[in-house]
């Protein structure tokens, strides 16, 4: 039998990095992400952990080779790392070339062994601040100890950690400097993200939005930033900072847009496969796995997907009081 064809978009980009959600609830409540009253999905809806393994393998089988587990929070669910260890399989021969996750870290310090054990070699942890009280105002949730202690687990596990930062103008931007100083002390990679405009959060995102072309012009004030050609298979463009040894990336989907080079889907805990985290366009998978002839259904559902992958997403933050640019929160799409 011939192998499937790979996943290509009728703008002939290749697709070989799935952001797959194990979950979309959370352990923190940050601002610029969610309510603090946020309305989780029913378990019912969630596919099981075995839908998960499959739907991963179709989508290995027609040419992805980056999977990167996200949520909410991924180690919040029970069992999670039955699915890493089933998934690690499949690394090297199997077609993966890497297996990773995002994580806020308020777990990572017990699940730090087993991930590395699983073939997992580097994660994402999203950390916005050193500072206690801020983390806690910003999370809802005075959890930063759990964090820093998770990080130190994942270096001893032999990880290689790459904190996200959302920048936030009067939240977090005195403190970015220092953020990435440290960081780079640690041993750790940095990836600052401007906020975007998902899902209504209670508040003005205008309000907080920093464009990171001011954040960098800022940092070569201090620091010598040398263009880097990185790239971790996602949208970040990187420099080295000279006095710091250390790497420092941008993710810009505001004043940078970098849709022409997308390689990227993600498909929600409830098996929806958005082909752009910026439209609402969707293809239900759930409802592929589950018929009577999955292969077929989810042959013609990749085909549709590939049919309606927009050319880029219109993000735009640029009044007071406008309305989010796609309804559903960063935690349901899987971040």
């Amino acid at each position: 039998m011939n192998a499937p064809a790979p996943l290509v978009d009728r703008f002939a980009r290749a697709i070989t990095y799935l952001r797959l959600s194990v979950t979309d609830r959370c352990d923190l409540r940050c601002t610029y992400c969610m309510p603090e009253r946020m309305t989780f999905l029913p378990r019912a809806e969630v596919l099981s952990l075995e839908e998960l393994y499959r739907l991963s393998l179709h989508f290995i089988a027609r040419g992805v080779t980056k999977l990167r587990l996200t949520g909410g929070e991924p180690l919040v669910r029970r069992d999670m790392v039955d699915l890493v260890r089933a998934l690690g399989r499949h690394l090297g021969e199997g077609g993966l070339q890497e297996l990773t996750l995002t994580t806020n870290g308020t777990r990572l310090a017990e699940f730090a062994d087993d991930l590395a054990a699983a073939g997992v070699r580097r994660i994402n942890v999203s950390l916005d601040t050193l500072d206690r009280a801020r983390f806690a105002a910003l999370a809802r949730r005075d959890s930063l100890p759990q964090v820093l202690e998770g990080l130190a687990a994942a270096r001893a596990a032999g990880l290689k950690v790459k904190l996200n930062a959302v920048a936030l103008k009067g939240v977090n931007e005195d403190e970015l400097p220092d953020l990435v100083a440290w960081a780079h002390g640690q041993g750790h990679d940095v990836t600052l993200i401007e906020v975007m405009p998902l899902g209504d959060v209670g508040e003005d995102r205008i309000d907080h939005y920093l464009p990171l072309d001011a954040v960098r012009r800022d940092l070569e004030q201090r620091w010598t930033l040398v263009p880097n050609g990185h790239s971790s298979g996602g949208p970040a463009r990187y420099v080295d900072i000279a006095e710091t040894g250390g790497r420092l990336g941008f993710i810009t989907p505001l004043t940078g847009n970098f849709c022409a080079t997308c390689n990227r889907v993600r498909v929600t805990a409830t098996g929806q496969l958005y082909m752009c985290l910026g439209g609402e366009g969707r293809v239900d998978l759930r409802a592929a796995l589950r018929s009577q002839d999955p292969d077929a259904a989810l042959a013609d559902a990749f085909a549709r997907a590939m049919g309606e992958k927009q050319e880029a997403h219109s993000f735009v933050i640029d009044r007071a009081g406008a309305a989010p640019a796609v309804s559903r929160h960063m935690s349901m799409t899987g971040g």
